[in-house]
C-alpha cells in the first residue's frame, strides 16, 4: 500500500484522462480499492466539493466526508450539507468542530482572531481539526484543480503531503471551472447558492466575500489580508 512513508519510491501511475471525467472516476476508484476506509475526504461543499461527493458515492455509497465545522460558515453552506446528507443517507458526514468554542478562542486571543491574526485563526479552527481528523488515516481527497491558483497549478493526482504526513489524492486537477459546472447542471446536483452571488469560493462567512476579479476565483477569500491559503494545502 503507498503511504507517506512509501511515496518517495512512487512510479508514475497511468491514469487516463482522456475520458468524461478528465481522469477523476479512475483516480476515486484507485483510491479506495487502494485505502479502503482509511481514506477521508475533506470537502468545504463548495462547487467542487459537491461534483467529487457525487463521483465519490457512484465508489462508495458510504465513504468518509468531513467538513472542518469553523462555527462560522454562512448559513447557506449549513443549508447545503442538510440536502447532501438527504442525498446521499449512506454517506458517513462528519461536523468536525475546533476544541476552541468561539468564545474560548475569544477569551485566549481577542475578539474576531480572523481579523488580527487571520493565519493563526485557520490553525486552530481548520488545520488543527483537520489533522486530529486525518491522524486515523492513511490518504485524504481534496478537490483541488490546478486552474484555481498558482499554488495549486503544480497539483497531482497523488500527493506527498508534508503538512500532514499523508497521501493526498486530488482528483480535479484537470478539470476547468466550466468542466465543474457542467456536470453539476447535467447531474442536477444541488449547490451553494452563493456561486449564484459572485462567490466563486466559499469558506468562513468572517473572510470570505464575492470575487473582486472573476479571472482569481479565490480573489473573495481573505481580501487585504495578503493571504490565499487557509494553511490546509500548503506544505
Amino acid at each position: 500500500m503507498l503511504t507517506y512513508e512509501t511515496i518517495d519510491d512512487l512510479k508514475e501511475i497511468p491514469f487516463s484522462i482522456d475520458n468524461d471525467t478528465k481522469g477523476a472516476l479512475e483516480v476515486i476508484k484507485w483510491a479506495y480499492d487502494t485505502y479502503g476506509d482509511q481514506i477521508v475526504y475533506a470537502c468545504s461543499f463548495g462547487i467542487e466539493g459537491i461534483v467529487l461527493i457525487d463521483l465519490i458515492s457512484k465508489v462508495k455509497k458510504d465513504a468518509k466526508i468531513v467538513f472542518l465545522d469553523t462555527d462560522v460558515h454562512f448559513q447557506e453552506t449549513y443549508e447545503l450539507i442538510d440536502k447532501v446528507k438527504d442525498k446521499y443517507p449512506d454517506l458517513q458526514i462528519e461536523m468536525k468542530k475546533p476544541e476552541l468554542t468561539l468564545e474560548e478562542q475569544a477569551e485566549q486571543y481577542g475578539d474576531e482572531l480572523w481579523k488580527t491574526a487571520p493565519n493563526k485563526c485557520c490553525e486552530i479552527r481548520k488545520v488543527t481539526p483537520l489533522n486530529e481528523v486525518l491522524s486515523g488515516s492513511i490518504a485524504w481527497l481534496s478537490g483541488l484543480r490546478r486552474e484555481q491558483s498558482e499554488t495549486r497549478k503544480n497539483t497531482q493526482f497523488i500527493n506527498k503531503d508534508n503538512k500532514f504526513k499523508s497521501v493526498k489524492v486530488c482528483p480535479l486537477i484537470h478539470w476547468t471551472w466550466k468542466d465543474v459546472w457542467r456536470y453539476a447542471h447535467k447531474q442536477q446536483l444541488d449547490y451553494n447558492v452563493l456561486h449564484d452571488r459572485g462567490y466563486p469560493s466559499i469558506g468562513c462567512k468572517t473572510c470570505t466575500q464575492a470575487a473582486i476579479n472573476m479571472d482569481d476565483l479565490r480573489s473573495g477569500r481573505w481580501s487585504g489580508k495578503g493571504k490565499t491559503e487557509c494553511g490546509l494545502h500548503l506544505q
